[in-house]
Parts: structure tokens; sequence; C-alpha cells
């Protein structure tokens, strides 16, 4: 089996795993719902951003008919 030639300490193992730290996304209350959502973008539960409804959420809920 191989030997390592040097040891390594502790804090020289830890500095190479700083990029595999998780980062929670900052999210905020919906306005119209207070679902969490991310900053800029639609809400998914309601389909508004900013007070207007962009999406319609009730049309995706309804199966179409053939």
């Amino acid at each position: 089996m191989p030997v390592q030639k040097q040891h390594h300490s502790k804090m020289r193992q830890k500095r190479g795993r700083v990029g595999l730290k998780v980062v929670l996304k900052n999210t905020q209350a919906c306005p119209k719902c207070q679902a969490p959502v991310l900053s800029h973008t639609v809400c998914p539960k309601c389909g508004s951003y900013k007070g207007k409804e962009f999406v319609d959420t009730l049309k995706k809920a309804t199966p179409k008919k053939k």
C-alpha cells in the first residue's frame, strides 16, 4: 500500500473543503399567498409577481378534455 510522504495539518484539510459549503438561498414571503419565493421570480403557487398576476395557475390545474 502507498504511504504518504508528508502529514497535512487539519487547517490545510479544511482549506481544501471550503468550496463544498452549502449556501442557503435568500427567500422572501409572497405578498399574496405568503409562500416562500426566491427574489425577482414569479410565485409558483399563485403566479403573481409584484402584486400582478403573470401566470394563470388555475389554467394549469384543470385537465384538458379531448
